[in-house]
């Protein structure tokens, strides 16, 4: 349908788009190769110089703050991308250091974090189980050696010398003075004794004198006091021996030990810190030699309790390997999933015993932070802020450059536990965050710290530009993804509908889509559909198998909005003429499905002065960017068609059937159609939807969901007219993203669907009304039955009305 419009004794012709410029089809014949199977491995990342040039630059520069925030559209392949880009560089990085947690001797509360070189962690460990395992038997065997046992013994005689020694001057004195000591194994006695040396029997001492009785009472309590003093004095030589005996266990010890500690400190000598420790271990061992003693008497008992024991006795001496490496890893690449408190920083477990919660080091676990130090942490941004305190605790060791595992419950005082406070660990990690942009720049704006400590972002793009070198380099990456997900084979025509989806969900027929996961499910819905055929290979027939059936499965909205137009519930009328009536088509999202379907809009128009008022407004139905499409429309009116009398009009503007909010100004070109049909009273072909925005100077204005309103109409006016001809307007603008289904091309090439690209409204009213506009001659008039004509010609009579009202009012 081509219109003839008359205007100024001209003739105008407005022709539909050629069919060419509906769709871009991908040319498959100069690809040289026939099935994915052929392709090389893609070696690049298409489309996202600005973002991998942020990448690099971020990840090199090693300044304090430089971490990154990478933005784009969710499931545009930024995780895979940026950790696919880190470990392509990362051999060349050096090797990150092992960190472990051991005792601390003197405040056990406090352990101590060791530092060591790239994978010495495990090595570390495993040569102080082996010291302890060996010096379980060494140190049992120096005190059964016959030196330990002679020095010892040496030790013990010479107190028991001193000891028989003392008692037995105390008993000589004694029997000087005809006093008799005899010492027992459990203590002494003490008695008289006759100048014969013997001792009084009761009856003899019965018949003592008082005085001889009081005599003989005070020597033996004099004698008793030097028994007491003297056992005093032994007492204090015991503490003298047992100490004596220490010391000699201890330099048994020291000798026992000092070649296993040495040989490891040689081993460590590069490593400051791990010599001190184990300087502090010997010096532990050799004070506490009698648990190696208990540790062999349980071995020789064989009981279940003594190994248990041994275990808790020498787990003091274990290392708790925080995170370690292995040789052929290179620097970590972690990405954490969870990034709860515990899962990010760390945390302190606590272990149930006889009702009581007990810890100590070897019960500290690492966290993400820990596992990534020296490398590199990926996260979604959106995930950490949602877990409670973890974006404030990861703002706080990025800005002290040091890890602090503190158990969030202790902070907020919510539990009184004894735990610990383990040494802090020196942190140096480069921190990615993965998110969206309106997070990015929110978090830019409120929160002063983001600033400081994420100073580079790399923005992905969501779109690439569509070229022969670029849909080769989509085939490569297509082909990439079938093997890497191990898919049946493409061939090049089913490539080449691939780069034709990639198009659609870019909505512009000359770029190419970068949303990864889309295409990846379109390729994994395609396998699946050919292996139900037991297919070799994918074509384009299942490719368009597997797009029809993915919009079926969410197409019910559609199809009871598509029932109900068709039923007369919702009143389309798609033939025919009619005043002050349009359709204008909405696009309704669901989310993983968005499809169009036409819209009435109605104008009534009558001598008032409240201009045009928007229905949807008055019901508090219309959106902002509808009210300002509204405000547009009224200045476009006045402008163009009452510059030199008031505008005394009434008109009202309604989407009829919508009881739901209308946002978007893609309908302004429709409602000012109806509008200037109503007041010029010619009728509007019904067989045409409009879609379009338009400015104060009558520009039309490109709008989203092109292909979907194009779609809708087409898909309607087939329901409820079998194969009359439809068409629809939309602006010359939005040709560029034309990409549209293969119905809507067969019945453009059979003319029974007409798709015209205006730039301006007057091309829209010319061709729904086969009138044409018209122009200002010089005299700044319109030519006669021309639409501005008879627009004017009413507004004027409204005015002149308006007038004569207002007069006769003022004569009254």
């Amino acid at each position: 349908m081509s219109l003839v419009c008359a205007q100024n004794s001209e003739i105008l012709m407005m022709k539909p788009l050629h069919v060419n410029q509906l769709y871009n089809h991908c040319d498959v014949e100069k690809f040289d190769f026939n099935t994915t199977e052929d392709l090389k491995n893609l070696d690049t990342i298409i489309g996202q110089t600005r973002a991998l040039k942020a990448i690099n630059f971020g990840v090199g520069i090693k300044q304090k703050g430089y971490n990154l925030y990478v933005m784009g559209e969710l499931g545009s392949g930024k995780h895979s991308i940026v950790e696919q880009f880190i470990k392509s560089r990362k051999e060349d990085q050096e090797k990150p250091a092992d960190w472990c947690y051991v005792n601390n001797f003197e405040d056990p509360r406090k352990p101590i974090s060791l530092k060591l070189a790239f994978s010495m962690g495990i090595q570390l460990k495993k040569d102080m189980e082996e010291l302890i395992v060996d010096l379980q038997g060494i140190i049992p065997s120096v005190f059964e050696s016959e030196e330990y046992r002679e020095k010892k013994q040496s030790i013990v005689d010479k107190l028991n010398e001193i000891k028989k020694e003392s008692f037995q001057k105390i008993k000589e004195r004694a029997k000087e003075e005809y006093i008799a000591i005899n010492y027992t194994a459990t203590g002494y006695t003490v008695s008289p004794m006759s100048k014969e040396n013997k001792i009084l029997e009761a009856q003899e001492f019965v018949a003592l004198s008082d005085k001889e009785k009081e005599k003989i009472q005070e020597k033996i309590k004099k004698f008793k006091t030097q028994i007491e003093h003297t056992a005093q004095d032994m007492a204090i030589q015991s503490k003298a021996q047992l100490k004596e005996i220490r010391e000699l266990e201890q330099h048994m010890t020291k000798k026992a030990v000092d070649n296993s500690i040495d040989e490891l400190k040689k081993r460590y000598e590069a490593h400051p810190n791990v010599v001190m420790y184990l300087q502090s271990v010997e010096e532990d061992i050799i004070k506490n030699a009698q648990d190696f003693l208990i540790s062999a008497q349980n071995a020789l008992s064989a009981t279940g309790a003594g190994s248990a024991s041994e275990s808790t006795i020498f787990s003091r001496y274990r290392v708790n390997v925080l995170v370690t490496h292995k040789d052929k890893e290179g620097v970590p690449v972690v990405y954490e999933n969870n990034p709860t408190y515990a899962n990010l920083f760390g945390e302190v477990e606590h272990v149930a015993q006889m009702g009581m919660l007990l810890t100590d080091f070897n019960l500290i676990k690492p966290g993400a932070l820990h596992r990534a130090n020296g490398g590199y942490l990926i996260f979604d941004a959106s995930k950490v802020l949602l877990q409670p305190f973890v974006w404030d605790g990861l703002k706080r060791m990025l800005q002290a450059g040091a890890i602090r595992i503190e158990s969030l419950a202790h902070s907020l005082s919510l539990i009184s536990t004894l735990t610990l406070e383990p040494q802090t660990i020196e942190l140096d990690v480069k921190i990615i965050l993965i998110g969206s942009r309106m997070l990015y720049y929110l978090l830019y704006n409120y929160d002063p710290e983001f600033k400081e400590l994420f100073k580079v972002n790399a923005d992905f793009e969501d779109r690439i530009e569509r070229n022969e070198q670029n849909s080769f380099l989509y085939a490569q990456m297509i082909g990439m993804m079938v093997k890497k997900n191990q898919l049946l084979p493409l061939d090049k025509k089913a490539v080449g509908r691939v780069i034709e989806y990639g198009s659609r969900i870019a909505e512009d027929s000359q770029k190419l889509s970068t949303h990864l996961k889309s295409l990846g499910d379109l390729l994994q819905e395609a396998d699946f559909i050919a292996a139900q055929k037991k297919l070799k290979q994918i074509t384009k027939n299942e490719i368009d198998e597997a797009i029809a059936q993915k919009a079926e499965r969410s197409d019910r909205i559609k199809d009871y909005i598509y029932e109900e137009i068709q039923r007369e519930t919702i009143l389309i009328q798609t033939k025919g003429k009619k005043v002050g009536q349009v359709n204008g088509v909405s696009v309704v999202n669901l989310g993983n499905y968005a499809f169009g379907h036409p819209v009435k809009i109605t104008a009534l128009t009558r001598l008032g002065k409240d201009g045009i008022v928007n229905i949807e407004r008055e019901a508090k139905l219309s959106g902002p960017m509808h009210d300002k499409g509204m405000m547009i429309l009224s200045a476009f009116l006045a402008a163009r068609y009452a510059k030199d009398f008031p505008l005394s009009v009434t008109a009202t503007l309604v989407f009829e059937q919508s009881y739901g909010k209308i946002e978007g100004d893609s309908a302004s070109c429709a409602e000012l159609f109806a509008l200037l049909s109503s007041l010029s009273e010619i009728a509007l072909d019904q067989s045409i939807a409009v879609t379009g925005s338009m400015n104060q100077n009558g520009q039309v204005q490109a709008v989203g969901g092109i292909n979907e309103k194009i779609e809708g109409f087409f898909d309607v006016c087939r329901l409820l007219g079998g194969t009359q001809k439809n068409g629809i307007i939309i602006p010359a603008s939005n040709v560029k993203h034309l990409m549209l289904k293969e119905e809507v091309l067969h019945a453009v090439r059979n003319n029974t669907y007409e798709i015209y690209a205006i730039e301006n409204v007057d091309e829209g009213m010319e061709i729904l009304t086969g009138i044409a506009s018209g122009k200002r001659d010089e005299k700044g008039n319109f030519p006669k039955k021309s639409i501005g004509y008879q627009i004017e010609d009413k507004l004027r009579f409204f005015a002149d009305k308006s007038r004569q009202k207002k007069y006769k009012k003022e004569r009254e």
